[in-house]
């Protein structure tokens, strides 16, 4: 069964709303630095704002990452990121002072009550299949009088996200669905694209392959040789119990095909929901991919040979890869009819999705066998919703930050860089003297980083 459902998350909200209205008093009184940045993201250290980080913190800001638990504070150490414990008193000084915050998922990524009057980046976690946000009634279903309560949540819903500063979109295709989901107008929307795919256009694509393979072999603790990979990444269902957990009939069919194609089968459920994906008997053709060994599933993608999911924004990042996509649909009407679509869902998933385990079995079975037509479609898909696919995404949010903080006055503020001497590269060394001679081995100044915005980086 699921462990998350919108009805008890809004529920929960309700009940916070006197220390929503305490984290206002707070950050009215308590002035923000004027070069802080603190980072947040609902999965750990990952995803946008981790690539983001990346980037902030070679323009030399002062960052630092909310951690959840004692296993992000791990990875935060092993990567050298400052950090604080999220829910903590320094947490919530951390984000009461920041001038930056960004999140990946919502408010609750960093310190909810203190983020009144920073420059909000919400870097969101997908191009968005389902409806989202104000989109969906179910984004504000609440569990007890809906007639009066609903009302009152989207409102309230509504005034949250307009505190959002920037919210980064891949194209102008998605930068409408945003602003339709977040009640924000154009300026805050800007065409980026997203950073957390930059790891799929960076260098070429054999390296990304073998990178990839790599990783999958060191979290499987097995070689993977030539055996092909097939991943199926189910969405949420709401609370609801997924309906394409296989019976014990389907799982001998999927376990027959994949030993047919030599081929392993990895399952992600949605970090919010739980399915019950164990075939009943041991196999080494299935394994589970849990969102506790793998936070970012993305710089796996191009290690894959198949993704098969529903509704997932995964389809539309193994676009960049490119990699065949089975769509794999038992309940389309049920779902639309509940949390709803943007667009025909034939539009994104072809003319036949499958409806059931024997249907998508056999899509995979031919993709496996030539994957032609798979390739072709989500090379489609991403000419339609990719604007960039240069590998330079955070780098061109990270100039739309610092122009807004510039608009704004923060770059004039005492101790906060302007975006002239964000600009200047920050060298590991001095540059040699005249008449010295650098040692062929020793490494060159670091290269300017210049806006990337302001070129052409079509692809």
């Amino acid at each position: 069964m699921a462990s998350f459902s919108f009805g008890a998350g809004n529920a929960r909200k309700l009940r916070r709303i006197p220390l929503y209205l305490a984290g206002r008093l707070v950050t009215a009184l308590v002035p923000r630095s004027g070069d802080e940045w603190v980072f947040g993201c609902a999965v750990g250290l990952a995803d946008g704002a981790l690539a983001l980080h990346a980037v902030a913190a070679a323009h030399g800001e002062r960052t630092t990452w909310l951690v959840a638990d004692a296993d992000q504070a791990r990875d935060a150490d092993r990567l050298g990121i400052r950090w604080v414990r999220r829910d903590s008193a320094s947490g919530f000084w951390r984000t009461a002072r920041a001038r930056v915050i960004v999140v990946t998922h919502g408010f609750g990524d960093v310190q909810r009550y203190a983020t009144t009057g920073a420059v909000v980046v919400q870097l969101w976690h997908g191009i968005p299949l389902k409806r989202i946000g104000l989109d969906s009634a179910e984004t504000t279903r609440s569990p007890v009088l809906p007639g009066l309560l609903s009302p009152a949540l989207r409102m309230l819903y509504r005034r949250t996200t307009r505190r959002i500063s920037l919210l980064p979109a891949a194209s102008h295709l998605v930068r409408g669905r945003l602003e339709s989901a977040f009640s924000l107008t154009d300026d805050r929307v800007p065409v980026t694209g997203e950073p957390r795919v930059d790891v799929l256009s960076v260098g070429d694509a054999a390296s990304r392959r073998a990178a990839a393979r790599d990783s999958l072999q060191d979290l499987l603790g097995m070689p993977l040789d030539r055996r092909r990979v097939v991943l199926y990444a189910p969405t949420w269902r709401d609370g609801e119990p997924d309906p394409a957990v296989p019976d014990g009939e389907e799982w001998q069919r999927i376990v027959a095909t994949l030993e047919g194609a030599d081929a392993m089968l990895l399952v992600r459920s949605h970090p919010l929901g739980a399915g019950d994906y164990r075939p009943p008997h041991d196999t080494d053709r299935v394994a589970a991919l849990r969102s506790d060994l793998v936070a970012d599933v993305t710089p796996l993608l191009p290690g894959l040979d198949v993704l098969v999911t529903d509704y997932s924004s995964l389809a539309f990042d193994a676009a960049l890869v490119p990699l065949p996509v089975v769509f794999f649909a038992p309940d389309l009407e049920a779902y639309t009819a509940r949390r709803g679509l943007y667009g025909r869902y034939a539009d994104v998933s072809g003319a036949a999705p499958a409806r059931s385990w024997g249907d998508a079995l056999a899509q995979i079975t031919a993709v496996l066998g030539d994957p032609t037509a798979a390739l072709d479609a989500s090379r489609e898909r991403s000419a339609r919703v990719h604007a960039h696919r240069d590998g330079r995404n955070a780098e061109r949010v990270y100039w739309s930050v610092r122009r807004l903080l510039e608009e704004r006055g923060a770059g004039r503020r005492k101790g906060s860089r302007s975006l002239r001497q964000a600009r200047e590269p920050r060298r590991a060394q001095e540059p040699p003297r005249a008449g010295e001679l650098r040692h062929e081995h020793a490494p060159a100044p670091t290269p300017t980083m210049d806006d990337p915005s302001q070129k052409d980086d079509r692809p």
